[in-house]
């Protein structure tokens, strides 16, 4: 669980770090910037909140496996 949050942490990090340097460096409009950047939070907020529904899905299966006695997880 500990690299997963280290891995989720520095995803983000970069995320921003990547953003930030693509709205500086950006030839556009501030407006159109503006729109862009709010699409783009927009696309990013949304692929977050699926990457939180899968994970969840996937944890409850493996507790639900955990409680009936079956394998946890697979090699």
């Amino acid at each position: 669980m500990n690299k997963m949050f280290t891995f989720m942490a520095g995803a983000l990090c970069g995320a921003l770090v990547g953003g930030v340097t693509a709205l500086l460096l950006t030839p556009a409009s501030g407006n159109e910037l503006k729109t862009n950047a709010q699409v783009r939070w927009d696309a990013a907020l949304a692929d977050a909140r699926q990457a939180m529904a899968d994970t969840q899905q996937e944890l409850e299966e493996q507790f639900e496996q955990a409680k009936t006695g079956g394998v946890v997880g697979s090699m």
